[in-house]
């Protein structure tokens, strides 16, 4: 798992780097969202929604979000490490006193001490 891991993580970089260069080289010549509710073209997305940096530009955003979940997935811990397992560690160390004991000092729940 450990060789696959690399290998998500160099194609995730090399995603991340393209999608941020393709986001930058975009033209600002459209009405991007100011378009639609302007109503700048008669169809529904602009006149220019195919255009080849846009495309190209989702595919990498999906490959961006596919890549990062699977990066997620390899690398998340074992059910024995972690946040997790220290919670159960500490439910079980502590399961034969009960909070309340500890704060009253020994006094049981009636406010009488314990003889």
């Amino acid at each position: 798992m450990e060789v696959l891991g690399v290998v998500l993580l160099v194609f995730f970089i090399i995603v991340a780097i393209l999608l941020v260069f393709l986001v930058l080289i975009q033209d600002e010549e459209g009405d991007s969202l100011g378009g639609i509710f302007a109503g700048g073209s008669s169809s529904a997305f602009g006149s220019r929604s195919g255009n080849i940096l846009t495309k190209a530009t989702s595919v990498l955003g999906v490959l961006f979000l596919i890549l990062s979940l699977g990066l997620a997935l390899v690398s998340k811990s074992d059910a024995g490490s972690g946040v997790e397992a220290a919670g159960r560690q500490l439910s079980t160390e502590s399961s034969a006193s009960n909070w309340v004991d500890e704060e009253l000092g020994g006094a049981d729940k009636s406010g009488a001490t314990a003889e």
